[in-house]
């Protein structure tokens, strides 16, 4: 097919505005955080930056504390969400809807709002310590705050959506004869889950469990309430860098390692779906 002079302008046309809001708002500002985070203030090119990073003892424990959390959150996401976007596909169109709406109802809500509601429940004059002293299972409340295990249920119940919502737009494509099929040759339903629902919708997987981990390693208002300012992670340091030292670079440095990490893992996962098809 020969396209036209005139059919080549118009698609250079429609291109363009897209292509010039990309460049501006998300190209410029990464080379200009690269650059920030490899040319110091006096000039001249150096790595020492991540040196120092990765030589601190604390950015590391912060760096290794950020990619367990996010490792975590992601795999029970994936847990908690391929039964119930299971579910979902397969339900009547109306009732689906009802229940897609609740699972997009907490996006609705801010985040803040959703992580300070974890302290009545979490904190030590919260619902599950007052609920285990009137039982009398505990004498004195229990610090579930300030934890990792705090971060993790925060985080979770944030982005457990992310996860979610791609899962049963994959299922939805899913034949309900490939289904039948694999049932009728003997294979049990947990079998037809792993060997035929979970290939199928890795499509979904992968781009559900790059968001939550990308959301989860970058997030810094759940950290910051759930954590304190003891637990750091790297989005809490990265603001600790920037506006309580004032060091640029070093937030700079903290920034690409997140986002260079982020990229990791969404690598992994499209090789671990290639070699899974």
């Amino acid at each position: 097919m020969i396209r036209r002079p005139n059919q080549n302008r118009s698609i250079i046309v429609l291109v363009a505005p897209a292509f010039i809001f990309v460049l501006v708002f998300f190209v410029l500002p990464l080379i200009f955080l690269l650059s920030q985070s490899v040319l110091p203030g006096d000039g001249g090119f150096t790595l020492t930056g991540y040196a120092d990073f990765f030589e601190s003892r604390v950015s590391r424990i912060v760096y290794l504390r950020t990619l367990k959390i996010g490792l975590i959150v992601t795999g029970i996401s994936v847990l908690m969400s391929y039964p119930a976007a299971f579910l979902l596909a397969r339900m009547p169109a109306r009732r689906r809807s009802f229940l897609m709406l609740l699972v997009i109802l907490p996006l609705m809500t801010n985040a803040v709002a959703r992580t300070f509601a974890w302290l009545i429940i979490l904190g030590k004059r919260g619902m599950i310590n007052q609920t285990l002293m009137s039982l009398g299972l505990v004498e004195t409340p229990v610090r579930f705050m300030y934890t990792e295990t705090a971060i993790v249920l925060g985080l979770t119940q944030l982005f457990l959506p992310l996860m979610v919502l791609p899962l049963v737009s994959a299922m939805e494509n899913i034949p309900d004869d490939v289904l039948e099929a694999a049932r009728s040759l003997g294979a049990n339903r947990l079998t037809t889950f792993v060997r035929i629902v979970v290939p199928l919708s890795s499509d979904g997987l992968v781009l559900g469990a790059t968001l939550v981990f990308t959301g989860s390693v970058t997030a810094f208002v759940t950290p910051a309430i759930l954590g304190g300012s003891r637990l750091l992670m790297m989005s809490t340091l990265l603001r600790q860098k920037s506006v309580a030292i004032f060091d640029q670079q070093a937030a700079a440095v903290i920034a690409v390692v997140m986002i260079l990490t982020t990229l990791a893992v969404n690598l992994l996962l499209r090789v671990g779906r290639v070699r899974q098809v």
